[in-house]
């Protein structure tokens, strides 16, 4: 009887930890909510800032993501390390992700260089997947960032993962995606060649469209117009 109140009493206890474990862990994860928050909220200025001085805007679009629970399992095993909030937070620095889709191969430089120079933002790792691609041809700009987050009762440093590439880039990526989880691929070899090839056609193209885009700035002159024309082109977006 004595044994069964013990066994009792420790299956007690392992479901007390369990919960104690899944409100941290859940806890955590709606504080690197906010870390995105926070550097979205960034980004959103810095494009409507350039939009009104430039008059034209060099992020097409912002995504994000929380990393998956058995994603964050899976890397904390493939690494080593134990399940634990502790380690969880050490350990990984792509738990929080942002994508910032850029029009041009120079946005992307502009984008990263503007929001780095920001004194609240703490870079932490810099890696250059469109001057040194990956073998398979992946091209994208990547930021590990550090910001502070301030809550109810305390601030919390927190880091967030920020990609940045250009449409085309992001195509590619998310096609290269798609087939790489695709099972039982016949002629596996033959499919990756093809895919680098569409990669270094996509960063020719990517280079190509800047070229132009300069070339048309330089050589273009601003119609006259009346004071009317020119205020019709000015356009406050989502600022109001």
């Amino acid at each position: 009887m004595a044994e069964n109140n013990n066994s009792r009493l420790n299956s007690i206890e392992d479901a007390m930890v369990f919960l104690d474990n899944a409100i941290e862990f859940q806890e955590l994860m709606v504080r690197y909510s906010c870390a995105i928050r926070e550097v979205r909220t960034k980004l959103e200025v810095l494009n409507d800032d350039l939009r009104i001085r430039k008059g034209r805007s060099p992020i097409e679009s912002i995504s994000y993501r929380i990393k998956k629970p058995a994603s964050i399992i899976k890397k904390m095993k493939k690494r080593g390390y134990d399940f634990s909030i502790p380690a969880i937070r050490q350990n990984l620095n792509d738990i929080a992700g942002i994508r910032v889709v850029c029009s041009f191969i120079d946005d992307i430089y502009d984008v990263a260089d503007m929001l780095a120079y920001q004194d609240d933002i703490k870079v932490i790792e810099i890696k250059d997947y469109i001057k040194n691609p990956k073998e398979n041809g992946y091209r994208s700009y990547h930021m590990i960032v550090e910001i502070p987050v301030f809550f109810s009762d305390h601030k919390e440093p927190l880091r967030v993962e920020v990609q940045i590439r250009t449409i085309a880039m992001d195509f590619w990526a998310s096609l290269e995606h798609q087939l790489k989880y695709k099972q039982e691929i016949k002629n596996q070899e033959v499919i990756v060649a093809k895919l680098k090839d569409c990669a270094n056609v996509i960063a020719h193209v990517d280079s190509q469209m800047q070229d132009i885009r300069k070339e048309l700035e330089e050589n273009s002159t601003e119609k006259e117009g009346t004071f009317l024309d020119k205020f019709e082109k000015i356009s406050f977006g989502s600022i109001i």
